[in-house]
């Protein structure tokens, strides 16, 4: 056959990657086309059947071999210190075809067939156009799959190679067999090996001319019309659906879906595909961008897991190879999810560095920080949830509800992604018709945002209210104007404003200080009730690290995990985190103030509710207080406060002697803390003793709290006297 065979379509321009605004094969699903697929196959299957009939006919031995063109790659010369050897003549002319007129009839019927006039090209004539693949190299390829396309064609492949046992081809037969044969078929760079369109199977020491050659069983099914995902890659990618279907994206998603689309298009001629990452706190907003932006290109995306990269069972490099071939079948795009990858983890960075360079086709790379990509190079586009504003137009439409009123509290304390949200507003609308939604939205909300900190951080269900705290009329001012500043944040800074002058300081943080048992801890959890947060109490065995760099990265996933809003973070003990700067003697005191340093930074740019409470303020680094939004000092309590924490130390169930007068007590000097560890001390005495608490029990167990924490017993302790 000639190079300027019908069989082929016009060759149009494209690039390694098959960038050229040209989305897969396009093979058309209807049954035109498919009985136009069809006839093409049956005609290229008689054709090949009378090419193979010659050999069989003539046998192995007598068909003579034709003429072979050797690749003219410039690397062919003589070995040194020999002589060239004289090479035979070529003849003039093309060879004549050993076919036979019944052949050549069948080759025009096949040409024919290759031209539908209603429907696109046959799969075997658009795959060739879509490799690049020669004349020769689609005639080897439709070779390879013949048994796989019609088993019968076993015994005649068998008879051709002189050989009963041998049905399936090699590279030995289909030089003999097709015109224009050429001996770089069998190189890896070319088409047929470099994307594993058909492989010889190899024994030991055996040739590659003489192995059996099959075509792979995707690319046989394509020929046949069925152009389905590999089914390799099913083990380790997954198809990803739009996370929030229905819900129309406001401004700023807009905004970001356009942006990845444009990136993704953004490829000159003649070069590879971005990779575009996607740099998202939350997961599923990423997602919902890269569908949606995919959408715009008419392509399906499919998730991988980064860490499958590494993992026992996956080749990376099979799958990179298997996956930029698809990505020429198929209208499909990749979504390399590294959300919960760790980009310091060298072996995983290595591994995605290595897939990406090995693959191609649109490529989406989704992590929470930018990742040191560069082949190929691309884009970073910055994934984030809807501002407060948009949020309550969102809730209001899937809630149906006034936007003034729970939507407006909705988006004023969390920052939820589009999926989340429409999971809140279809369970909203299925579930039941509540007098007051808020409670159970609210509810939640708070779930959906929950931060994963099960290993930094102990979460605490909050039932402490304002009337359960005893602090002075000051401190109490000061807390109830925190709780307010959190409840009305969005207007300040979303709705009137302030937003766009402080792109800094938008949390509400606070230190609490003051001595052991004062009630810090105690008014965090407060706080955390009356704003319907969760409490989380950082702990700090887990968050310091004697390695270098760890501490930091550890605190990053605290505050990046809280980020959603419902949860007020405590930093218990804060001083052991945010002490003083020192001067620089060597290598800790400069790490150490490194750590400092970015916790001034972190603290500064969180948006949510934190808490830093410690027995020593002045131990805090001085550039903290002015970071911090509020600072609440907490006094040893005085006489009238220590009245009302003995008066509600016991609970209602607590069985009291009527003569137990609890008025003298509020003379020792004890915190609130002391206080409720004497009121258990003394219930336990009373439970062994089988009798109600009186006020031996109490002063038995006040001598034992004072005991405890090595403080001289007051008189009253000391004496064996009566009370008044």
């Amino acid at each position: 056959m000639s190079s300027g065979n019908p069989d082929r379509p016009p060759a149009r321009s494209k690039n390694t990657d098959g960038h050229d605004g040209h989305i897969g094969l396009g093979l058309p699903a209807d049954l035109r086309w498919e009985e136009a697929n069809n006839r093409y196959l049956s005609a290229s299957l008689a054709w090949l059947r009378a090419r193979l009939d010659v050999p069989a006919r003539l046998g192995h031995e007598e068909a003579a071999p034709r003429r072979v063109t050797a690749p003219d790659n410039g690397r062919h010369w003589p070995r040194r210190g020999r002589p060239a050897a004289a090479l035979p003549p070529a003849p003039a002319g093309p060879e004549p075809s050993r076919a036979g007129a019944g052949a050549d009839r069948l080759a025009a019927e096949r040409q024919d067939a290759a031209r539908p006039e209603h429907t696109g090209p046959p799969a075997l004539v658009a795959l060739a156009d879509r490799f690049g693949l020669t004349d020769f190299e689609r005639d080897v390829l439709l070779l390879a799959s013949a048994p796989a396309l019609d088993p019968a064609l076993g015994a005649t492949i068998a008879a051709a190679q002189g050989d009963p046992t041998a049905t399936a081809p090699t590279f030995a037969l289909a030089l003999r067999l097709f015109d224009d044969a050429r001996w770089d078929v069998q190189s890896p760079r070319r088409p047929l090996r470099r994307w594993r369109l058909a492989e010889a199977v190899r024994g030991p020491a055996q040739p590659l001319l003489t192995a059996p050659l099959r075509a792979d069983d995707r690319i046989a099914n394509l020929i046949r019309g069925l152009n389905d995902l590999d089914e390799r890659l099913l083990t380790v990618v997954e198809p990803v659906a739009d996370p929030a279907p229905g819900l129309p994206s406001p401004a700023s998603a807009l905004r970001t879906v356009a942006a990845v689309a444009a990136a993704l298009t953004s490829a000159a001629p003649g070069s590879r595909f971005p990779v575009v990452q996607l740099v998202c706190d939350d997961p599923e907003s990423g997602t919902l961008v890269a569908v949606r932006a995919c959408a715009r290109l008419r392509r399906e995306v499919y998730r991988l897991p980064a860490k499958l990269l590494v993992h026992a069972g996956t080749d990376p490099d099979a799958a990179a190879l298997l996956w930029h071939r698809e990505s020429r079948l198929l209208p499909v795009a990749l979504l390399l999810d590294a959300t919960d990858a760790d980009p310091d983890d060298a072996a995983l960075t290595a591994a995605v560095h290595r897939f990406l360079s090995r693959t191609g086709g649109p490529v989406l790379l989704a992590a929470r920080e930018v990742w040191p990509v560069t082949e190929p190079p691309g884009a970073v586009v910055d994934v984030s949830v809807p501002p407060p504003d948009e949020q309550r137009a969102l809730w209001a439409a899937v809630t149906g509800l006034d936007p003034d009123g729970v939507p407006a509290a909705l988006a004023g304390q969390f920052r939820l992604g589009l999926p989340a949200l429409h999971r809140i507003g279809a369970a909203h609308a299925d579930g039941p018709a509540d007098a007051d939604p808020a409670p159970r939205l609210w509810a939640a909300c708070r779930d959906a945002s929950r931060p994963r900190l099960e290993s930094l951080a102990r979460r605490t269900v909050p039932r402490a209210r304002w009337a359960d705290l005893v602090l002075p009329d000051d401190q109490m001012d000061v807390l109830r104007r925190m709780a307010t500043q959190v409840r009305h944040a969005a207007t300040v800074f979303a709705d009137w404003g302030f937003e766009e002058r402080m792109s800094r300081g938008q949390g509400v943080t606070a230190l609490f200080a003051g001595p052991s048992g004062t009630g810090k801890t105690f008014a965090s959890e407060v706080l955390a009730h009356e704003l319907g947060l969760d409490h989380y109490r950082i702990d700090l065995s887990a968050v310091v690290s004697k390695y270098i760099g760890e501490t930091e990265k550890n605190l990053r996933r605290v505050f990046d995990a809280a980020e959603g809003g419902g949860s007020l973070l405590l930093f218990d003990e804060a001083d052991a985190l945010f002490g003083r700067r020192s001067e620089v003697h060597d290598s800790h005191d400069r790490y150490a103030n490194i750590e400092v340093s970015y916790l001034l930074q972190r603290m500064e740019a969180y948006r949510g509710v934190a808490v830093l409470a410690t027995n020593l303020r002045g131990a805090l680094d001085p550039a903290f207080l002015r970071r911090l939004r509020f600072v609440v000092d907490f006094p040893v309590p005085g006489p009238p406060e220590r009245r009302r924490l003995w008066a509600a130390a016991f609970p209602a169930g607590v069985p009291l002697s009527p003569d137990l007068d609890l008025r003298p007590f509020a003379d020792l000097p004890t915190t609130g803390a002391a206080i409720q560890a004497i009121a258990l001390g003394a219930a336990f005495r009373a439970a062994a003793a089988g009798r109600p608490v009186d006020t031996a029990t109490v002063r038995d167990a006040a001598r034992a709290e004072f005991r405890k924490l090595d403080l001289p017993l007051p008189a009253a302790l000391a004496e064996e006297v009566a009370w008044r």
